[in-house]
């Protein structure tokens, strides 16, 4: 890992517009993405966590222009992915590539798997027909499928297969950062693991950087280098992984934590900290901290100040007023 910046992202905000009335005028606005300030150096896998609507997934989009940021600044290789249109973010985007969800939903039903994986070598206008073929032909076989399902439709193959699929068609362009929106949430837990592996085994190879966006703490875990928490539109925690899963600071992600399953029995567990009620709406989030109704720590300041993102200890931030400290003994084991 580099200690060189691929990615930097400064105030980044998105707002979607509610409609209503004859005029269809938005006098409301979906804070899905709050001021986010974040860095991804070359060569890491940084996961980024949260509850769903939390804004990990809009963050994602707003990184490879598939939503227009509102405002902010989101620096690849140091030129604003924000500022560029046309022929010059096509040019960018060869470098950054996606990896979705759900692999059936965003490979096109009507088409081969060897048009699929081929499409970025047209839209580029590299190569041969010939060449493509040859291409699409090496990279099923990177993500160990057989050349020959190059002639085969997406729905002739399993949900790990069609993810393989898709984690073929992002390598295409040799990216040097990919985006992976919960590429295994949708997945059995062997296949998983499969997808997992098959992921480290691709950075190595091709020395990737991995912004990895995942609710399942396990795999970012064993996965990631750093990981950061998101509430809300905002990142409330940002730290190396073991220091989060062994000091996490903020009620919230030690909630997250402990509401991780443990499959050895043997194991005692300290008794979780439940959070209290639901997430508020993004729409109309609290004043303060916007996780202060749910935190059981909460004082008056939280309910009138957003606490400031800081520095916790040397490679450890935080926003929160009332962090949860080691001194107290309050850190579970």
């Amino acid at each position: 890992m580099s200690d060189k910046h691929i990615l930097k992202i400064k105030g980044l905000k998105k707002y979607f517009p509610i409609k209503r009335g004859f005029l269809r005028k938005p006098n409301q606005f979906v804070k899905a993405v709050d001021d986010v300030d974040l860095e991804v150096k070359r060569g890491e896998v940084l996961g980024v966590v949260g509850e769903s609507g939390c804004g990990k997934s809009t963050l994602g989009r707003c990184i490879v222009r598939l939503e227009t940021p509102t405002a902010g600044q989101v620096l690849f290789n140091d030129e604003d992915m924000a500022a560029q249109y046309g022929d010059k973010l096509k040019r960018m985007r060869r470098d950054l590539q996606v990896i979705f969800q759900d692999p059936y939903s965003s490979l096109n039903p009507r088409q081969r798997v060897q048009r699929i994986i081929g499409k970025a070598y047209s839209v580029h206008r590299m190569y041969s027909r010939s060449e493509r073929k040859h291409k699409v032909h090496e990279l099923l076989e990177v993500v160990g499928l057989r050349s020959e399902y190059g002639q085969r439709f997406p729905h002739e193959f399993s949900g790990g297969q069609r993810q393989r699929i898709s984690i073929a068609r992002a390598l295409a362009m040799k990216p040097k950062l990919i985006i992976a929106d919960e590429p295994v949430s949708g997945l059995d837990v062997s296949i998983q693991a499969q997808i997992i592996n098959l992921l480290v085994d691709l950075q190595e190879r091709f020395d990737l950087t991995y912004l990895f966006i995942s609710h399942d703490l396990s795999v970012v875990r064993h996965l990631c280098n750093r990981i950061v928490v998101m509430y809300l539109g905002r990142i409330v925690e940002e730290a190396p992984a073991q220091s989060i899963f062994d000091h996490a600071a903020h009620p919230y992600t030690r909630a997250l934590i402990d509401a991780v399953p443990i499959a050895d029995p043997t194991i005692k567990k300290v008794p979780a900290q439940l959070l209290e009620g639901d997430v508020a709406s993004p729409v109309d989030p609290p004043k303060g901290c916007p996780f202060h109704p749910r935190c059981n720590r909460r004082q008056s300041i939280c309910e009138k100040q957003i606490p400031e993102m800081g520095i916790f200890k040397s490679d450890h931030r935080l926003a929160c007023h009332f962090p949860i400290t080691e001194e107290k003994g309050e850190i579970h084991v």
